[in-house]
């Protein structure tokens, strides 16, 4: 199924072409009055110069005005290959569709509401019959059924036609074309880029991704570069304001020589607090009881580090390089690379 794409947008469709793999372009002149376009010509070439194949308006009220229109905007220097001139489908749109074809021009008919536009587009020889599937169903018209029918008839009589379902409103209109099998669908750009998400996909994808960086990024590089330190003669109000300075659960304490002594978390500030009240907020850090902390070298994997925090249930882990405290690694920083 052909994939075009539906505007006069030009960041838009400088956007959508950046994807390799769209078909073409199709565009009306109220999608470029919308826009603000005044030149139409020159935008017509410019695009015809951006998309593989561009879609563009042949208008006139009789088959030989459509004919002379088309044939002028071939003059402006478009490749008849890679231009595809629309007509809104009627007995002269038909009969200008027939000449056209003659001349080996490619044709889309479109505004097409009825299995008998349709026919009459299809054999006239329509490059492509175009129904317009959101503004019938804004009507309460079963359009879905009208392109299956366009399909069947193609395949029926033999008809070298391919039918485009355009007026595209949201994702579920691609589904149902793909399931009807339509040949061409022409999308706006809001609609295709919504067409690979997937809340289930991106979890997956984001898991992936974490696990990746846990098999391959080092505890070193996935450290936040936080690093609070207090001297051990240092008291705890030095140290709570450490922490707060760094907007960090944990401070690492060293002796004058700035060898470890412990690590002092807010919890242990807690803790205290509880039990010997606020003066403790003199208390010298050289004075606490640390236990032995949990470390991880910095040149471990984040693996390590991940086992590590499950097996311990802690947030936060010491860094060491050369059995030198040289930073912590909080829990979040598994996430945040």
């Amino acid at each position: 199924m052909e994939l075009y794409l539906d505007s006069a947008n030009l960041k838009e469709i400088e956007e959508g072409f950046k994807l390799g793999f769209l078909n073409g372009l199709t565009t009306t002149p109220t999608f470029m009055q919308r826009e603000g376009i005044k030149d139409i010509d020159a935008t017509i070439v410019k695009l015809s110069k951006m998309v593989p194949v561009l879609q563009i308006e042949a208008l006139g009220k009789t088959a030989e005005d459509v004919v002379t229109e088309a044939k002028r905007q071939l003059d402006l220097g478009l490749d008849p290959q890679r231009t595809v001139f629309k007509i809104p489908v009627s007995l002269e749109g038909t009969r200008a569709c027939y000449l056209l074809r003659k001349e080996g021009l490619l044709v889309n008919v479109h505004l097409v509401y009825t299995l008998q536009q349709a026919y009459m587009a299809m054999h006239a020889g329509a490059t492509y019959v175009c129904p317009l599937v959101g503004r019938l169903q804004d009507q309460g018209h079963d359009a879905l059924t009208l392109v299956e029918q366009c399909v069947n008839a193609v395949y029926q009589y033999g008809y070298d036609t391919k039918i485009m379902f355009s007026s595209v409103r949201h994702a579920e209109h691609v589904r149902n074309a793909i399931n009807i099998g339509v040949h061409t669908i022409t999308v706006p750009l809001k609609v295709l880029k919504g067409l690979t998400e997937n809340n289930f996909t991106t979890v997956g994808t984001e898991q992936f991704l974490q696990d990746t960086r846990l098999m391959t990024v080092t505890v070193k590089e996935a450290a936040n570069g936080v690093n609070p330190v207090v001297k051990s003669d240092a008291n705890l109000k030095e140290a709570i304001i450490k922490m707060t300075e760094y907007g960090f659960g944990a401070v690492t304490v060293v002796d004058s020589e700035g060898s470890l002594k412990g690590v002092f978390t807010d919890g242990d500030i807690r803790r205290l607090l509880q039990n010997d009240g606020e003066h403790i907020l003199d208390k010298k850090m050289g004075d606490m009881e640390y236990k032995t902390p949990i470390s991880i070298d910095a040149n471990a994997l984040l693996n390590d580090a991940h086992l590590l925090f499950k097996k311990t249930n802690v947030d936060t882990i010491l860094i060491t390089e050369n059995n030198k405290p040289v930073g912590m690694l909080d829990i979040q920083d598994l996430e945040s690379l």
